[in-house]
């Protein structure tokens, strides 16, 4: 539920994109009573002397996955090339991916899907002396696509496929299809047909139906030990050159392409890297590019939890005066499934995301079982049933971390490695996966017409691109921790008239309801003047 992640441009720095437009109504991240750090590596991974001077560009969001220590291995059934086992010896790539998980994995694949237009395009012009039209996308050339992730995600502890669960918002489902990546994780999705918010101990409380939009549902609840193991399947069927066990050692910028030394000796060259390796990218740390955070004062805790009656596909928002308290729906357990205490789980279960001060933090995570039950049951209340079990509790910090700018030479920062969010809105993959999707539209372009991908022209088309985006999705969720975290009255007054209000006039639900569907701002929900079907069984709170 956590997510996170440029070459010399010019010399002037960006604007960080949360302190643009300050009469936004919208206070400034470094504001009165607000921790911000600039992230400061002071001991650096070793760069090669020839590497270029760090630019004052920020990059995106990388991939959950931080380049960390392990040997070389070629993927079992998706080897690199022969070339590769010699230290000596240089091969080429037009995009080197750094970090696999869910960000690094997608952007692979999608890449594959462009190389597949490619053949069938060649094909079709053998069988009838005519381009294949994919959408009107003929590539010039097959790209040659690396991807390089520390661990293979079979392994337990993996940080980027662990046991937490994401929902993946209506509008990123989309994209993903429409990307041919969604096929292979259809099978693992758990929908969310409604949502449920309200504001522990106040009158405020609204409800947002997929009915009411006339959708099929409003995400998917998605298990990352499981969607590892379903990417990396896919990505051995592809023309991916897959680097695992295997992380960055270092990095050689040059004006036309990066040499990438691994940690096993492998050297190769990109055109265009993309760093997907999450909040500690070890691509960024090599470019020594700044990272902006602000510390929310709070850490989330996680747990898998079993209750005692039928979700119904139903997810719950609760606001409590220490945090929001999310409540995701999820499958059953399956045989094989390494949650703990398997036979407690085998019917209702539910993904906990938790924000609490650090010490409370602690101390749920530590406390017994039972003891966690019971202040998880007083601070939630009984609409989602009574619960029953809890299974393993993992806790980490909660901050909002953002490069200025997720570009720099021949580098692109997508994911967590460009930006982190806080789990309030679960907006973090769906940022990410915009950043994917705007990056395949530029490289689109590029590769159709046989250009360089890694192009200064192309890259600040990218920036253009994600700069509203980016800045709109992280003011929004530092307004909405600020905004339900803080006990004032005359913001507890207002907030919980503006959730009645939802309530009240249904039309008002839209703007919210796509913006937590993944759909960019803009883009028109109407929501149907009827009431929904279905209705929010009670339950004592």
């Amino acid at each position: 539920m956590n997510e996170q992640l440029e070459p010399p441009m010019d010399d002037i720095a960006a604007p960080s994109p949360l302190r643009a437009a300050p009469d936004a109504g919208i206070r400034q991240l470094n504001g009165e009573g607000d921790k911000v750090v600039a992230e400061i590596h002071t001991a650096p991974i070793k760069a090669s002397p020839t590497t270029a001077s760090p630019s004052k560009a920020s990059s995106i969001e990388t991939s959950q996955t931080e380049a960390s220590q392990a040997n070389e291995c070629a993927h079992p059934t998706q080897t690199a090339p022969a070339s590769q086992s010699s230290g000596n010896e240089v091969t080429q790539f037009d995009v080197v991916i750094v970090g696999g998980a869910m960000a690094g994995c997608t952007l692979a694949l999608a890449l594959d899907g462009l190389n597949s237009s490619f053949v069938n395009a060649e094909r079709d012009k053998g069988v009838g002396g005519k381009a294949h039209d994919k959408a009107h996308f003929r590539p010039a050339k097959p790209l040659r696509i690396a991807l390089i992730e520390a661990k293979n995600p079979a392994e337990l502890e993996h940080p980027g496929f662990d046991a937490r669960a994401i929902a993946v918002a209506e509008g990123s489902v989309r994209e993903l299809s429409r990307l041919g990546v969604w096929r292979h994780l259809a099978h693992l999705g758990t929908p969310i047909r409604d949502i449920h918010v309200s504001d522990r101990g106040h009158f405020g409380m609204t409800e947002l139906n997929a009915d009411a939009f006339a959708l099929p549902f409003l995400g998917q609840v998605v298990e990352l030990e499981a969607v590892g193991q379903a990417l990396f399947a896919a990505l051995e069927k592809t023309s991916v050159s897959l680097f695992c066990p295997a992380s960055l050692a270092s990095l050689e910028a040059g004006q036309d392409e990066h040499l990438l030394v691994l940690d096993n000796g492998q050297q190769i060259k990109a055109k265009l890297v993309v760093a997907a390796d999450g909040l500690g990218s070890a691509v960024r740390q090599h470019f020594r590019l700044p990272l902006e955070q602000v510390d929310f004062g709070q850490s989330a805790v996680i747990a898998n939890v079993a209750v005692d009656k039928a979700h119904d596909n139903w997810a719950w928002e609760r606001f409590t005066d220490t945090g929001p308290l999310a409540l995701l729906p999820m499958a059953p357990l399956s045989a094989g499934m390494s949650e703990n205490h398997h036979a407690r789980f085998s019917k209702e279960r539910l993904s906990l995301v938790w924000a609490l001060p650090p010490d409370e933090a602690q101390a749920m995570r530590d406390c017994s079982e039972q003891t966690f039950i019971d202040a998880l049951q007083r601070a939630f209340g009984f609409r989602a049933g009574k619960l029953l079990a809890a299974g393993n509790r993992y806790s980490y910090e909660l901050k909002l971390s953002w490069m200025p700018r997720p570009i720099h030479h021949r580098c692109v920062f997508v994911g967590n490695a460009a930006q982190t969010l806080h789990p309030i809105a679960g907006q973090g993959f769906n940022l990410g996966l915009r950043d994917i999707v705007d990056l395949l539209t530029v490289l689109e372009d590029a590769i159709e017409q046989g250009g360089d991908v890694g192009d200064i022209g192309l890259l600040h088309r990218y920036l253009n691109l994600r700069d509203a985006d980016r800045r709109d999705t992280l003011l929004s969720i530092e307004s909405l921790v600020r905004g339900f975290s803080n006990q004032h009255w005359p913001l507890v007054a207002g907030r919980n008239l503006a959730l009645r209000l939802l309530s009240w006039c249904p039309p008002l639900k839209a703007p919210l309801a796509s913006r937590a569907m993944g759909w960019r701002r803009g883009a028109r929900l109407n929501a149907l003047s009827k009431s929904p079907g279905r209705s929010h069984r009670q339950g004592n709170e």
